[in-house]
């Protein structure tokens, strides 16, 4: 089997290339821009490992065009900024190519080549406004819903794929969410396999530590460095909460879902994240970070960002009965992780333009 990763030099699409190598599942190649940050450290471990990478950009029809033909597509290339666009500048246009037209131009390289398309989507499709109209309450250091209210898709497992997916959510949510909805139409009218993976926050060792990206590894990275950080709207107490999930078990569902073309009576959309027993606070995050690493002041900035949100906690366990799959890698071993990287590199957040 032949398999293509596009963004293969971030972070997750490093990772998945190295399970998929590991498990000898397939032969792996990719493509990526190098733009990032840190990319380049990623291209370096992954030739050592034999996989073939090319420079290129899935903006480009020519670029992904030029890729040699392959049994599958995995898109782990998008621009994952939910801030992208409100600064002005050509933020949103370059977060409308890469996330839109560069899911179309990898579409039509499945159309013409009668690849599958794996598509690592995420969970800011899911509706901004109605996750801000959650009605949480704080418990252990960390804001928690009330689940006894009538909320459609929301439960004490997570947020499910009935959950309402409509505008506002981001211009990158959106982006997603189009992204999603034509894989889907090329699936219907070309025949393409196609399996869509909604994610929480992906996270472990090597992750590039952006604010807007990793808010496990930014914390954790920022906190090893006494760098400056600050809980940012709400409460100001650091309770808002975020899921996670190391992309080795993306890794595992994803050799699952290689196997399989036909989807039958298969959902094609899966939330894929630790789910609640992943799930930490910003303040839950410091104060283990003060454990491993000693105390420092933290901040307040009492204003929220736009598209911040007090709680995304997804549930998984529609990918769980479907694919017979489940987390193995705990949230102590992803925070252990990030933190032993932290300490072996200490200059991470400037290699990565966190700093």
């Amino acid at each position: 089997m032949k398999v293509i990763i596009t963004g293969i030099c971030g972070f997750v699409g490093r990772l998945l290339a190295e399970a998929l190598v590991e498990a000898g599942t397939a032969t792996v190649s990719g493509l990526d821009s190098l733009t990032r940050a840190g990319s380049e450290t990623n291209l370096h471990l992954l030739r050592k490992m034999g996989v073939r990478v090319t420079h290129g950009d899935i903006r480009l029809a020519s670029d992904v065009d030029a890729l040699p033909d392959a049994d599958w597509i995995i898109d782990a290339s998008a621009n994952p900024s939910v801030v992208a666009g409100l600064k002005g500048g050509s933020e949103s246009r370059q977060l409308l190519e890469h996330n839109l037209i560069g899911t179309a131009n990898i579409l039509e390289k499945c159309r013409r080549s009668r690849a599958g398309l794996i598509l690592v989507s995420t969970s800011r499709v899911y509706s901004a406004t109605a996750l801000a109209s959650l009605d949480v309450r704080v418990k252990d250091d960390a804001f928690r819903p009330i689940f006894g209210k009538a909320s459609p898709g929301l439960s004490e497992h997570g947020i499910d794929e009935s959950f309402p997916a409509e505008p506002p959510m981001s211009l990158y949510g959106a982006t997603k969410r189009c992204s999603e909805i034509l894989a889907l139409e090329y699936a219907e009218a070309c025949g393409i396999p196609v399996w869509i993976d909604r994610c929480g926050v992906l996270a472990g060792g090597g992750q590039f530590a952006l604010p807007e990206q990793g808010t496990f590894s930014y914390w954790i990275h920022g906190w090893r460095r006494k760098a400056p950080l600050q809980y940012i709207g709400f409460d100001g107490k650091g309770h808002q909460v975020r899921d996670c999930l190391h992309p080795r078990d993306l890794a595992a569902l994803i050799i699952k879902q290689l196997a399989e073309r036909e989807a039958g009576e298969r959902p094609r959309i899966v939330n894929v994240s630790g789910g609640p027993a992943s799930a930490r606070s910003l303040a839950q995050i410091s104060a283990w970070c003060m454990k491993r690493f000693g105390g420092q002041p933290v901040g307040i900035a009492p204003e929220p960002r736009p598209y911040d949100l007090p709680w995304i906690v997804l549930d998984n366990r529609l990918a769980a009965r479907t694919w017979e799959w489940s987390p193995s890698v705990k949230v102590a071993a992803i925070l252990d992780e990030i933190a032993a990287h932290a300490e072996a590199n200490p200059d991470w957040l400037e290699i990565t333009g966190g700093a």
